[in-house]
C-alpha cells in the first residue's frame, strides 16, 4: 500500500510527547484562512510512498525517538484512512508511541464501513491532537468552509472511546479572540473527560509567501498576528472556563 505524503520532519518538538518524527500527509477537505500549508491541500499530489519507505527515518534512527513516536498529520490525515491504518500497524509492532494531528473534519458515524476503520484505526492510537479550528459553529463555517458539527461529535466520540486528547485552538484577532467564544469553548471541554492538555497558539501569517507561490490570494491579508501574551490569556481564559464547567 501506498500513500501520498507531502513531506516529513525528523525531529518534532510540538506534535506529540517527546521528540517526534513527523509525517505530513497529502490533502484536506477544510480551506482554513489561516492555514500555513494550503500546498498540502490537493489530494494525489507530494510523494507516493510504501508504510516501509515513510519509516525508514524513524527506524534508522530508533534510539532518538525513545522517549517520543510518530506524529501523522497534514493535511487531514484520516483523507489516508487506510494507509493510516497500515503506519501504525507497523509501528505498534514495534510498540511505538502513535499519534494523530487532526480536524476531526472526517468523522462521519452515519458510515458503518469507516466507523469499523476508525476503531481499527483507535485501537492502535495513544494520542489525538485535535484541533477545533472555532467553537461557533456558523463562524466556523466563515473560517474553514465547513460545519464543525462533526468535529464536536469527533471529540466526543474520543471521549467514549477513552482517546487521549490534547485540544488544539489558534486565536485570530477579530475572529476566534473573543471571551465568548473562548469561554464557550472551555465550558465544551469541560464535557469530556480525556482532555490531557490544552495547546493555545498565536496566529501568525508566516504561510503567505505559500499562497504567493501558489498564486492564490491570502484570506487575511489584512488580519494582524496575535501576540504571545494574548495567546495566554485566551488560554487563561478557556482553561477557567473548563474547570467551571468541571465543578
Amino acid at each position: 500500500m501506498k500513500g501520498f505524503v507531502h513531506s516529513i520532519e525528523s525531529c518534532g518538538t510540538v506534535d506529540g510527547p517527546g521528540i517526534r518524527y513527523v509525517i505530513f500527509l497529502q490533502g484536506c477537505p477544510m480551506r482554513c484562512q489561516y492555514c500555513h500549508n494550503p500546498d498540502t491541500w490537493e489530494y494525489g499530489k507530494g510523494t507516493e510512498m510504501t508504510v516501509q519507505e515513510v519509516l525508514e527515518g524513524f527506524y534508522s534512527n530508533l534510539p532518538f525517538y525513545r522517549n517520543g513516536g510518530v506524529t501523522v498529520t497534514g493535511g487531514e490525515p484520516m483523507m489516508q484512512m487506510d494507509f493510516l491504518i497500515e503506519v501504525f500497524r507497523d509501528l505498534k509492532k514495534h510498540g511505538i508511541h502513535t499519534c494523530i494531528d487532526s480536524s476531526g473534519i472526517m468523522f462521519n458515524p452515519h458510515n458503518d464501513a469507516f466507523m469499523k476503520r476508525l476503531d481499527e484505526l483507535l485501537s492502535m492510537t495513544d494520542l489525538i491532537l485535535l484541533d477545533i479550528k472555532h467553537i461557533d459553529d456558523r463562524q466556523h463555517q466563515i473560517l474553514t468552509g465547513h460545519s464543525n458539527r462533526q468535529i464536536l461529535a469527533f471529540a466526543k466520540y474520543l471521549d467514549e472511546r477513552g482517546v487521549p486528547v490534547w485540544i488544539r485552538h489558534v486565536v485570530v484577532p477579530g475572529i476566534t479572540l473573543f471571551r465568548e467564544y473562548l469561554e464557550q469553548l472551555g465550558a465544551f471541554m469541560g464535557t469530556l473527560n480525556n482532555v490531557k492538555a490544552l495547546d493555545v497558539l498565536p496566529y501568525h501569517s508566516m504561510g503567505k509567501i505559500k499562497y504567493k507561490t501558489l498564486h492564490l490570494s491570502y484570506p487575511l491579508e489584512n488580519t494582524r498576528e496575535a501576540t504571545r501574551e494574548e495567546a495566554s490569556m485566551a488560554k487563561h481564559i478557556i482553561l477557567s472556563a473548563y474547570k467551571k464547567a468541571k465543578n
